[in-house]
């Protein structure tokens, strides 16, 4: 086996459950390591985590599956034995047709002197107790059925903390999709490699902390396999803003023209401008309906507000502009058709959001951006609109998904949602900032905003930096949102983010 080809990834490494199989083999077949002992670690590391997690209990229900997560189950009941807890082992079907490492496991679980329940003779009600999940693991594929879906409805009812071996049983381990359904594990602790399913899309409600068990094996084995992802948060990427120099003049930080505001929708145009004025841009400008622009400057004055009624007019707004933003509030019409015909007349960095890609998705406007830097940030909605294809194939694979939006529209993609992604063909990051709070309308506005004004700042480096500057962006926006979700969750607004963007960057 020859090492796969290395991608320059800054954050924490990630890779796909097929990758985890593949080192799995790799260690047993080139490095001669012992596939039980290999099981026998996993167990180890689960338990030491679950002691850790929960120091205090006494009793434990592990339910194991038929393949080696089903090993690494019955080895954790072998050591709660040994430990002197109570444990209830669940098993559904006949514990002789096991094979391999998991029949050596279980061989391990009876003769420490334990008896296998079915789902029925369990008392899922016990107190101080924890379940252990060693069902289903990063193998599976498609949703869990029969006996699996009613063993993961058992888990998920009986109100008990859970700790999930590998992969929380229904999640698939490499997209993040739960195709129907899964356990809610309150921890996860996953083996040998980081997986990227664990960190994006349906994820997020399954997986609870995720903590890595390396089994003892080799960096230079782990190293064999390139990163498919990284994990990135605020704290890793801010030093991407460079500090300012004491002779820094506005002209050094880029001019940014926003387009959009259509009538009624001021406000989104508004929050971009904002967000590009708090992050830093040196001069913001808008493009917007003419009777919005009295309200914007009594709002925001340090904003250059421009009345613009047809396309023509936008021309020098765009010839002066280092970087250009299009879609907040820009609405579907026939101006802002005009406007988005006219942006693409231009071949300066560009940021496309909201009806900006809706309109775009109707294939009628001609785009130029194989022979410019753009920046595309769609909520599924939209990714599917652009695709062509439903919001739940979107779900299925967004890993897949972003490739496909980055190839077919030759653009770095930001695909907003729980565990945003930020990339395109080649490199893809997960920002882990955020907070469901961002649930609400105007976060896209800012977020466009401080991307515009960070890649006029970057001006000349943005061709090799634009991946860095884009996860700058938005990390900055999530972890933003997460300062001011300190004050509630539920009533955060898109504006609250503005406040907290002066802090953050500062």
């Amino acid at each position: 086996m020859t090492p796969e080809k290395a991608k320059n990834h800054a954050g924490l490494p990630l890779h796909t459950a097929a990758q985890c199989q593949q080192l799995d083999q790799f260690c047993i077949q080139d490095l001669g390591m012992d596939g039980f002992e290999l099981m026998q670690q996993a167990a180890q590391s689960a338990f030491a985590v679950l002691l850790s997690q929960w120091p205090h209990v006494s009793e434990l229900i592990i339910v194991c599956g038929k393949g080696n997560n089903g090993g690494d189950g019955f080895e954790m009941a072998a050591l709660a034995v040994e430990h002197e807890m109570s444990v209830q082992l669940v098993f559904e079907g006949d514990v002789t047709l096991l094979k391999g490492e998991a029949k050596q496991a279980a061989k391990r679980a009876l003769d420490s002197g334990l008896s296998v329940l079915s789902a029925e003779q369990v008392d899922w009600e016990r107190s101080n107790c924890v379940i252990v999940d060693a069902l289903l693991g990063t193998g599976t594929k498609g949703a869990p059925s029969g006996v699996y879906a009613e063993l993961i409805a058992r888990m998920n009812a009986s109100g008990h903390e859970v700790l999930a071996v590998d992969v929380p049983s229904g999640l698939n381990a490499t997209t993040g999709q739960c195709e129907g359904v899964a356990v809610r594990a309150t921890l996860t602790v996953t083996m040998l490699l980081n997986k990227q399913g664990l960190y994006t899309g349906d994820a997020k409600d399954y997986v609870g902390e995720v903590r890595l068990a390396s089994l003892g094996v080799p960096k230079s084995a782990r190293h064999r396999f390139a990163p498919t992802s990284d994990l990135v948060n605020w704290q890793q990427v801010k030093g991407a803003i460079p500090s300012r120099d004491l002779t820094a003049h506005k002209g050094r930080f880029g001019h940014v023209l926003i387009i959009g505001g259509d009538h009624g929708m001021a406000g989104a145009v508004l929050l971009s401008a904002q967000g590009a004025l708090r992050s830093g841009a040196g001069l913001v400008s808008v493009a917007t309906r003419a009777e919005h622009l009295s309200a914007l400057v009594a709002r925001q004055p340090e904003i250059m507000a421009h009345g613009v009624d047809s396309g023509l007019k936008i021309q020098p707004l765009l010839e002066k502009a280092d970087v250009i933003a299009i879609g907040p509030g820009l609405g579907q019409s026939s101006w802002g058709q005009q406007m988005l015909q006219q942006v693409m007349l231009s071949d300066k960095p560009l940021v496309l959001d909201a009806d900006a890609l809706n309109l775009l998705a109707q294939q009628r406007i001609a785009h130029n951006l194989a022979k410019r830097i753009s920046v595309m940030t769609p909520h599924p909605g939209e990714a599917a609109r652009l695709l062509r294809v439903s919001t739940h194939d979107i779900a299925r694979d967004r890993f897949a998904s972003i490739k496909q939006l980055s190839e077919q529209f030759h653009s770095h993609v930001v695909l907003k949602g729980a565990g945003t992604l930020i990339g395109d063909d080649e490199h893809i990051s997960i920002c882990t900032d955020g907070n469901p709070g961002m649930a609400s309308g105007g976060m896209g506005d800012v977020l466009t905003g401080i991307l515009v004004g960070l890649m006029a700042q970057a001006k000349t480096d943005l061709p090799t930096q634009l991946h860095e500057v884009v996860s700058c962006g938005v990390c900055l926006h999530s972890a933003c949102a997460d300062e001011a979700a300190k004050h509630g969750m539920n009533s955060l607004l898109a504006s609250d983010l503005l406040v907290e963007l002066r802090q953050m960057l500062n």
